[in-house]
Order: structure tokens, then sequence, then C-alpha cells
């Protein structure tokens, strides 16, 4: 690995400036960067219907900025309307994406600062969402740091890392989670490579890790999902590294489709399965992976890229954008507390009840 490798992304996911958030629009990259600029509920919950923003940190953080954004939208018009119209926006950006918990972590975190703020005016109340819009996006960064730390060490010098979908910067408000544990073993002075899967059909892998990746100097291969096996059966991974939208109370993970079958080639090949997440991704409310949503987008990005279709037009396709790996085949969840091996019930409810 050359030495002028960066530990620091140079993406900005998502930022507010002059009264709007703004989002890298992470459809066009990386032929194209571009910002998307957002001053509603209403808007942000578009951008990350429409994957504008994705990766469930990233989701959490731009619903958190869109009712701040909502807030102040409303502190400037009718008083009577402020809280009948915040609802609303509370429930469009509920409605959003499904599977990512931490976009409902967000939005009850944001409640709850609400439901403080009640003695105080409207505009007071919308400076005091942004204040933990703002909180919210600092503290995901500090997590991703800390967990990054923790996972660093599970690397070994001269380790190839396979990685799936984008769990990186552009996943989150910085460092990312599975790319963080990448970037903070070089930080100590490893030697890690990346082999990236594409991640189909909606290009993760190729468009937003390779990218973001190579926009850092860390050297990255990139390989087609039908791969993997391959290259795992050669010897050529040590380890697999990746993110999670939900984790289960009994550690059961939701990832980009494809995560299961990485997981199970894994186990084959007794690869170490890493999972890389902040603890506002796990979901004690929820038992275990039957019980997590699992989003079905439209069976056109199957069938067409960058807007030519390529199946018959008498096909249908099923699209669905997560997966759930099983805890057995966990080696480790790794968050901002620490790593836990083997993940289970007992284990993720201690996790949570430290301090």
């Amino acid at each position: 690995m050359s030495m002028s490798a960066s530990t620091h992304s140079k993406v900005d996911t998502l930022r507010f400036r002059d009264g709007c958030l703004e989002l890298i629009d992470q459809r066009v990259l990386p032929t194209t960067v571009r910002y998307e600029s957002c001053s509603s509920a209403a808007e942000v919950a578009d951008a990350i219907r429409a994957m504008v923003v994705r990766g469930a940190p990233a989701i959490g953080c731009a619903a958190a900025y869109g009712v701040a954004l909502e807030a102040l939208r409303l502190a400037r018009g009718s008083e009577n309307a402020f809280d009948a119209e915040l609802s609303v926006g509370f429930s469009l950006l509920a409605t959003s994406r499904p599977t990512a918990v931490n976009l409902f972590w967000a939005l009850s975190r944001m409640k709850s600062v609400l439901a403080e703020t009640r003695p105080c005016s409207h505009a007071a109340a919308a400076e005091r969402l942004l204040a933990e819009a703002r909180a919210i996006a600092r503290e995901d960064v500090e997590a991703n740091r800390k967990l990054g730390q923790f996972g660093a060490e599970l690397l070994r010098d001269g380790t190839t890392v396979l990685t799936h979908c984008n769990a990186g910067a552009l996943a989150t408000a910085g460092h990312g989670t599975a790319l963080g544990v990448i970037r903070s073993a070089i930080e100590v002075g490893k030697r890690i490579a990346v082999l990236a899967d594409e991640t189909r059909p909606f290009f993760q892998g190729a468009r937003l890790t390779a990218w973001e990746l190579a926009e850092d100097n860390i050297p990255v291969t990139l390989i087609t999902d039908s791969m993997a096996g391959h290259f795992m059966q050669r010897g050529e991974v040590q380890a697999v590294v990746v993110g999670t939208d939900r984790v289960a109370a009994n550690g059961d993970v939701a990832n980009k489709i494809g995560t299961y079958m990485v997981a199970v080639l894994a186990r084959r090949h007794n690869i170490p399965f890493y999972v890389a997440c902040p603890l506002s991704t796990i979901d004690l409310g929820t038992p275990n992976g039957n019980s997590i949503p699992i989003e079905e987008r439209d069976g056109e990005e199957v069938t067409m890229i960058g807007g030519q279709r390529f199946a018959p037009h008498s096909v249908e396709a099923r699209n669905p954008a997560f997966d759930v790996t099983p805890a057995e085949l966990v080696t480790a969840l790794i968050t901002e507390r620490g790593v836990v091996f083997s993940p289970d019930r007992a284990k993720i409810q201690s996790l949570m009840a430290s301090r």
C-alpha cells in the first residue's frame, strides 16, 4: 500500500448551509459530483426515497435535519399550523424507507427533543431541533471513529478485505462503518487492500465504494458479486467487513441484498465475517431477522442500467433491496462500545445496557 493513502474521507455526504440541507447525489456518482438542496421535510423524504442519500446512518442524519428544516420553515408561518404540519413532516420522513432503523431512531430522538421545547416559542423550538440534528451528525462521526478503532484491531497487516455495498463516508455522516474500520486500520500503519463487490442492482460497490476508496488512495479492486466465492476459494480474501441497516435483538442483521450469500461463502471458507455498525442500528424492538421489514423496490432497477433496458419487456423482475444474515454466520459485531463476538440476544442486551 502506498503511504500516501488518506485516512480522512474527502466526501461531504450531507452538510447544512445557508438554511438548507445539501446532500451529495449518490445516484450520479462517480461520473458527476453534485449536491441536491432540501429545505423541507418533504424534500428530504423524497431524497431518501429516491436514494439521493442512502446508508442507514446517513438516512438517520438526513431525517433529523428534515425535521429541523420543517420546523424552521413552519416557525416563519402561522402559529396555529406548526404542530399539525410538523407532525405531517415526521410522517413523511417515517415512510421514506422501511428497513433502515436509524431513520426511526433519529425521528424518535427528534420527537423527544420537540416535547422538551413545549414551553418555548416555535422559533426557539426550531433552533433546538436544528442543534439536535447537528449533534446526531457529529455523534455519528464520533461513533464511526470509535468502532473503526475497535475494528482495526481485528485486521492483520497485509489483509485483503472483501466488502459488499457501501458502508463508507457516503453511507454515514463521515468516516464510515465498514470502510471506517479499513480507514482506521490504515491509520495505525497496517497495509489493507479492498475487494469491492459491485453490488447489483444499484451498483453501490462499483459506483460508490470504489470511488470513495480511490479518492482516498486506498487500494481497491472491483469484482462482480458472483466472483466473491472464487477469490475466497483462492485464498485471496482474509476478512469480510460489511455494514448493516438493522440488527435484530438476537443478532440477525439486515444489509444490502447479496450480503447473506457473502456470509455463507465466508463460513464455507473459514473467513471471518464482521458487521460494523453504530448502536443506533441495533433494534431491541425487533426480535429476529424474520421481523425486519424488507423493502422491495421497482423492478426496473434490475432490468435497466443507465436508462437502457437489457431484459425482455415481457419479463418481470423482483427487487428486494436487503436480505437477512442469521446471527450464527456473524463472527462479530463491531460497535463504538466494543466488539461482540458470536452475537446473541444476551450479549446484545448487555452491550446496549453498558455505559
